[in-house]
């Protein structure tokens, strides 16, 4: 019973670690290029603001994704930032289109609704007060 805990506990870290790397570079790299991504989000009909606040959702929600706090807001905030990108990528059709973002939308669901597991930030600091 044990290794099934230290294994589904390992997995969900691996999942939340893979997700949260995803967000952050790619929440980095539009906040890093702000200029060019309005212009991109422009093109699609969306206003500036939106450009912010996907950018802070992807770059925020990823961190929290990782270290494992909040990851049930996280996780549902990241899915609808992906259910958007979904839409508008769906007339590329799936292979080269919404496939992605189809992917980390579901995986951002599953952590939301799944939970962080215990390789969090919090249990370290727990650990580290028991000491």
């Amino acid at each position: 019973m044990r290794d099934k805990i230290i294994c589904v506990n390992t997995g969900m870290f691996l999942i939340r670690l893979g997700l949260g790397l995803v967000f952050v570079i790619h929440g980095w790299g539009k906040l890093s290029h702000m200029q060019d991504t309005i212009a991109f989000f422009a093109t699609l009909g969306l206003p500036a603001f939106i450009v912010y606040l996907v950018s802070l959702g992807e770059f925020i929600g990823g961190i929290a994704m990782i270290i494992g706090v909040y990851t049930k807001w996280a996780g549902f905030g990241i899915a609808i930032i992906m259910a958007g990108a979904v839409y508008f990528m769906w007339g590329k059709g799936f292979s080269g289109g919404y496939d992605f973002p189809l992917v980390l939308l579901l995986t951002s669901l599953g952590v939301a609704f799944t939970g962080p597991g215990t390789a969090t930030i919090h249990s370290l600091i727990k650990k580290i007060e028991i000491r």
